[in-house]
C-alpha cells in the first residue's frame, strides 16, 4: 500500500503572518509538521505544496518533497483539495504512479503526533472506508439564533430537560488536523469526504493556530509538554548565540563602591562554554541596555563582541542578522528580563535562567536550572552541545 502525505503551506496567513516559517520551540511551524509525517510509519513519501519560497526550503531541508503551487491556487479562496489535486497532477506529470492514499495534514494542529497519523490510515483501510478524518470527543451544547429572535439549540433540544453528559450518544468534532482519502475516489468527487468517511478519535490539545493568541497558548502547552524532554530534532544547525548581560552572566546585582565604581559578580564556567561554542565556530555577542564599562570589560574577556547601550534590542538584533546572513531560525537568544522578550520570541531557540523575570519566564523555549551568574550560561552551551544543536 502506498501512502503519501501532502502538507499544503500558503506563505500568506490573514490571522498571522508567516505563521508556517515561524519557530514553534525552535522549529519551524512547517518543518515540525513534515518530522510528524516522517515518523509515522504508513506515510511512504511527504510532499509540501506552497507558493512560498521560504516554506519550500524549510520544507526541503526538514526531509519533505516540495511542490511548487501556482499563486492562483494559493489566494485566500483556494480551498486545500485543490492543492491536495494540484499534488497529484504534479506527481503524475513526473511519471510516477499515484499512491492509494493521500493524507493531508495541517501545519496549524501542532499537537499532531505520527501514531496518531498510522491511527487514522488503520481505521480507513480496516474499515473500508474511503476517507477519515481526526476528531475528538465533543459534550458542548450548540446553539443558534432561531426566526423568532430568540436562542434555540442545534445538538440538543432546549425545549426538554437537559440530558445529562453519560446519557448522551457519544459526539465528535473535527480537529482540524489529519485528513486521508482514498485516491481514485478523491479523484472522483474532489471533495476530502469522497465516500464513505470514518471518524478516528484522537487524544491531546485541539487548538489550532490561527492567531497570536492560540500560538502563545500552543507555546504554553508544549513548553509544559516539552519541559523535562528532549527537544524535536533541529531542521537549522545553530550557527549564533546571542546573550544579555545583567542577569544573564551575572546575578543581577553590582556593587558600588564609595567612589562610584561598580562591579559585578560572573561566572568561570560561564566563560569555558562559550569556548566550546566557539570553537564549533558558533558566533557570539553580548546585546545589553547596560552603559556600565564592566560590559565591556566581561565581554573582552569573553573574546565577545558586544552591542551595549541598546534600549531596544530587536531592530539592532535584526540588522546584525543580515549582515552575517542568518536566518532566525540559526540564532539562539539568552535574557531575563521584559526587554529581552521580542528577541526571544523570534529567534530559533530561547533560554532564561531560572530566576529571570515571570516574563521571560514565560517565553523562553527553555528554563535553565541554573540562576543568572551562577552558571545558567554553561548550562545552556552544554544543552545546546549534548543535544545535537552545535556540530
Amino acid at each position: 500500500m502506498d501512502v503519501i502525505a501532502v502538507i499544503p503551506a500558503r506563505g500568506g496567513s490573514v490571522g498571522l503572518p508567516g505563521k508556517n516559517i515561524r519557530p514553534l520551540l525552535g522549529v519551524p511551524l512547517v518543518a515540525r509538521t513534515v518530522q510528524t509525517a516522517l515518523q509515522a510509519k504508513s506515510i511512504n513519501e511527504v510532499f509540501v505544496t506552497s507558493n512560498d519560497e521560504d516554506v519550500l526550503r524549510i520544507s526541503a531541508e526538514a526531509g519533505a518533497t516540495v511542490i511548487r503551487r501556482p499563486e492562483e491556487l494559493s489566494n485566500n479562496t483556494a480551498s486545500s483539495e485543490s492543492a491536495l489535486l494540484h499534488a497529484l497532477e504534479w506527481i503524475q506529470a513526473q511519471g510516477r504512479v499515484l499512491p492509494d492514499y493521500i493524507v493531508m495534514l495541517q501545519c496549524t494542529s501542532a499537537f499532531t503526533r505520527p501514531e496518531d497519523i498510522d491511527l487514522v490510515l488503520e481505521s480507513i483501510v480496516g474499515k473500508g472506508a474511503k476517507a477519515a478524518l481526526s476528531v475528538v470527543e465533543d459534550h458542548g451544547f450548540i446553539w443558534q439564533e432561531g426566526e423568532d429572535g430568540f436562542a434555540e439549540g442545534i445538538t440538543h433540544d432546549h425545549s426538554k430537560p437537559r440530558q445529562r453528559r453519560q446519557d448522551m450518544k457519544l459526539r465528535y468534532r473535527e480537529n482540524g488536523a489529519i485528513y486521508a482519502m482514498r485516491v481514485p475516489s478523491f479523484l472522483e468527487k474532489k471533495e476530502r469526504f469522497c465516500g464513505p468517511t470514518v471518524m478516528v478519535p484522537v487524544n491531546g490539545p485541539t487548538v489550532e493556530i490561527d492567531s497570536q493568541e492560540d500560538w502563545e497558548v500552543v507555546e504554553a502547552f508544549l513548553r509544559a509538554l516539552n519541559r523535562f524532554e528532549e527537544p524535536a530534532a533541529q531542521t537549522h544547525k545553530i550557527k549564533a548565540v546571542i546573550t544579555d548581560f545583567d542577569g544573564v552572566h551575572t546575578d543581577d546585582r553590582v556593587t558600588v563602591d564609595q567612589y562610584g565604581r561598580e562591579s559585578v559578580t560572573c561566572s568561570r564556567r560561564d566563560g569555558l562554554g562559550l569556548e566550546l561554542l566557539r570553537k564549533r565556530n558558533v558566533k557570539l555577542m553580548v546585546l545589553s541596555k547596560e552603559a556600565n564599562p564592566v560590559v565591556l570589560a566581561r565581554a573582552e574577556k569573553l573574546k565577545m563582541p558586544v552591542m551595549n547601550q541598546i534600549d531596544d534590542k530587536l531592530p539592532v538584533l535584526d540588522a546584525w542578522r543580515q549582515e552575517q546572513g542568518l536566518e532566525w531560525t540559526e540564532i539562539v537568544y539568552i535574557g531575563n528580563d521584559v526587554n529581552d522578550i521580542d528577541c526571544m520570541r523570534i529567534c530559533g531557540l530561547s533560554f532564561a535562567p531560572a530566576d529571570a523575570h515571570p516574563a521571560a519566564l514565560d517565553v523562553a523555549d527553555r528554563v535553565l536550572n541554573a540562576d543568572g551568574g551562577k552558571g545558567a550560561v554553561r548550562e545552556m552551551c552544554d544543552y545546546l552541545i549534548a543535544a545535537g544543536f552545535v556540530e
